[in-house]
């Protein structure tokens, strides 16, 4: 894997930031010159268009999300244990990164037509394993009996919120939300006869 330069990995972060709060369509190149302190024509010098920085951006987080899945399915048998550390991944990468998380979850739209096919491919691996969860699960009588993709979906959405909020969290504020957020979420789908 070809190493990022510091430069570059600035363009980057600045890019996610500016696409989380101004949107893909509306941030311009000289917009995010100016957020690493550079002319247009020298920030041409590290990445080709603004097109690249998305392309980027997208599928550096469906990779993470995938190695996550992968690493927790392996890691783990226990659908119970599987499932909260998905959850957990969710919640650190939306409170540790929620710019690239939400140009992930909401900008994704603007990739080209060619890569845009591969990003919904990834992501749609990503929610079969995160179905494949559930379903083991629910086979396995801990999960509730309710159509694992409302199930799956329900709780994607209770998380993303997290994505698009600008709160500076503290340290003690982020493990009290994480400790809420998994509670409510797993207490909603295990049997109550398997807690």
């Amino acid at each position: 894997m070809t190493e990022i330069s510091p430069k570059k990995q600035q363009i980057y972060l600045e890019a996610a930031r500016l696409f989380h709060y101004r949107g893909y369509a509306a941030t311009s190149m000289r917009a995010i010159a100016d957020a690493v302190d550079l002319e247009v024509s020298s920030l041409y010098s590290h990445i080709r268009s603004k097109e690249e920085l998305l392309h980027e951006i997208c599928f550096r987080v469906a990779g993470q999300f995938l190695e996550a899945i992968r690493q927790i399915r392996q890691k783990w048998d226990d659908p119970r244990v599987q499932l909260e550390e998905l959850l957990r991944f969710h919640l650190r990468l939306a409170l540790e990164d929620p710019t690239s998380a939400t140009v992930f979850s909401d900008e994704w739209k603007h990739l080209r037509t060619d890569e845009l096919a591969v990003f919904l491919d990834q992501r749609k691996q990503y929610e079969q394993q995160f179905l494949g969860i559930i379903r083991e699960g629910q086979a396995m009588g801990i999960f509730r009996d309710q159509q694992a993709n409302w199930i799956m979906h329900t709780m994607i959405s209770s998380l993303s919120w997290l994505y698009r909020t600008r709160t500076n969290w503290k340290q003690g504020e982020q493990e009290q939300l994480m400790a809420l957020l998994l509670t409510m979420n797993m207490n909603g789908i295990i049997k109550s006869n398997s807690l």
